[in-house]
């Protein structure tokens, strides 16, 4: 699931994706009291000056299932978990859990060698691929109904690596225009009357200045090396995307040097924990469990927190063995709440995941996970990793899917949403959070809308230990801020609604509430 979030025309980001604050929220904006301040944030801070004031939480184990973290940055290397049961660097696996010097954490993408995977395919090319080994001369094997599915698989692929390649093409030239403008200007930083002032013949740089007005507008920001850099970013994306995510000759599993076929094996992978590119899983982090009070950067939203760092999601998709021993690892080793910031259109084993969230459910452990950035219900909409199980069996009684709102109560125009498939909203946003090298930014997604969700969680957890991951989900839903107005569907431009019509529980998740409700049923 990416971090960023493009839109795939020049159009559509000028004029369709209009961000719900004009305004740069403050940057502790999600710890903030939607009923007392102007933005709609969680009112953790609340709750820790008013209801847990001189109070002892006990300490809780979050996973972070993620594509690696930082866990040097300052504010958050004492909160990241230890297991003290392993002896650091002896090559042994003290412990006798399957993995050997799981310090921290452990790298499911990784080989003995220290190597690690960065670029994956997506899982839509692996299935593809797969069967296209099969049914690439006919249908041969007399099988209708899986032929069918090639067929539309097929259709799917070339879809979609065709608007991965356009929109490559798209960000090169605006890349290459807003560079050349730049140059024009000859003046860093650029500033708003520089922008106003500018007034070039050539008709890419006028449509350079146009998008760049309009894009910083939209972001609310006059930071413009920061949205040049934004687009940059948005090109490096699509270039993966091409040249790895829809790339059929590319599959880097033999870094892993695993037997892929056997989603039971343990042990495979390494303890490097930052991998290749650790700004998603440091930001996520931060966000959970970032020192509260310590006058850096900024206050995760729990306190009490030891982050256990599971590396399973490359620059493309997870794939399904991992996510299910991320899971198992995880639930064995005390995390009491996982959280889940990523997903996927398809599932090539789903059984293998479902069965590791059964194990986990088993085990107390609460699961919360990302909706999506789609723009798209989730009730119509396959969504990977998801709470119901394959075999009929029903749903995972302690998983939180989680919709991304604004600092405004709006929800964010790229979340997911299902008045059956998603449970609750939480700010994700304008959020500001930790990411490697000691610095902070500001990122957005339901993948930051998860942990918000995952923190609040978290204070339950250690405020009220005797509650179970159930009853803690059953409060978070319970007790959600619901705003007064109406919200745009996700996705629209014109269709407002409440809450209730995109979320189970009709609202944003509040700690405020939350502890109140777990003080009632304590």
């Amino acid at each position: 699931m990416t971090n960023k979030i493009f839109n795939l025309s020049f159009f559509a980001i000028i004029f369709s994706f209009q961000f719900s604050f004009a305004q740069q929220a403050p940057h502790n904006w999600f710890l903030l009291d939607p009923t007392l301040d102007a933005y709609k944030g969680t009112a953790a801070n609340a709750a820790y000056d008013k209801l847990l004031q001189g109070k002892t939480g006990s300490q809780v184990i979050v996973a972070v299932i993620d594509g690696g973290v930082d866990v040097t940055h300052p504010d958050l290397s004492a909160d990241i978990w230890t297991n003290e049961k392993e002896i650091p660097g002896n090559g042994i696996d003290d412990d006798k859990n399957g993995y050997v010097d799981d310090i921290h954490g452990w790298d499911f993408i990784g080989g003995k060698d220290g190597t690690d995977v960065n670029q994956d395919n997506y899982e839509l090319t692996r299935v593809y691929r797969d069967l296209k080994k099969k049914y690439a001369n006919g249908n041969s094997s007399g099988d209708n109904k899986e032929y069918e599915y090639y067929l539309k698989i097929q259709t799917e692929f070339n879809a979609k690596r065709d608007d991965g390649q356009k929109n490559l093409d798209f960000f090169n030239n605006l890349c290459t225009s807003v560079d050349d403008m730049v140059k024009d200007l000859n003046k860093l930083p650029i500033t708003a009357d520089d922008l106003k002032n500018y007034s070039p013949t050539d008709n890419k740089l006028m449509m350079a200045k146009i998008f760049l007005n309009a894009y910083a507008q939209q972001m609310g920001t006059t930071d413009y090396a920061s949205v040049i850099s934004d687009l940059h970013d948005g090109k490096k994306e699509y270039e993966s995307m091409v040249n790895y995510g829809y790339n059929l000759e590319f599959d880097p599993r033999n870094i892993v040097g695993d037997n892929y076929a056997d989603v039971n094996e343990k042990g495979y992978g390494n303890n490097e924990l930052q991998g290749p590119d650790g700004l998603h899983g440091t930001h996520v982090s931060g966000i959970i469990a970032a020192i509260r009070n310590n006058n850096l950067g900024m206050d995760g939203v729990g306190n009490n927190v030891k982050i256990m760092v599971i590396r399973c999601v490359p620059d493309g998709d997870e794939r399904d063995k991992d996510v299910a021993n991320a899971i198992r690892y995880a639930a064995d080793n005390g995390a009491k709440i996982i959280n889940m910031s990523f997903g996927k259109g398809f599932g090539s084993n789903k059984t293998a995941v479902d069965e590791a969230v059964k194990y986990a459910v088993s085990k107390d452990v609460l699961l919360v996970h990302a909706a999506g950035n789609d723009g798209k219900s989730n009730d119509n909409t396959d969504n990977f990793p998801n709470d119901k199980y394959a075999d009929g069996s029903g749903y995972a009684a302690s998983w939180i899917e989680v919709g991304a709102s604004g600092p405004d109560g709006t929800a964010a125009p790229f979340s997911n949403y299902g008045k059956v498939g998603v449970d609750l909203f939480s700010p994700g946003e304008e959020i500001y959070s930790t990411v490697p090298g000691n610095e902070y930014k500001i990122e957005q997604g339901t993948s930051m809308a998860s942990p918000v969700c995952a923190g609040v969680a978290a204070m339950i957890r250690s405020y009220f230990p005797n509650l179970t991951a159930v009853q803690v989900k059953q409060i978070l839903l319970s007790s959600v801020y619901i705003p007064s107005t109406k919200t745009l569907i996700p996705g629209s431009d014109k269709k407002m609604v409440k809450y209730k019509k995109l979320c189970v529980s009709g609202g944003i998740v509040n700690a405020y509430l939350a502890i109140q409700k777990a003080m009632n049923l304590k």
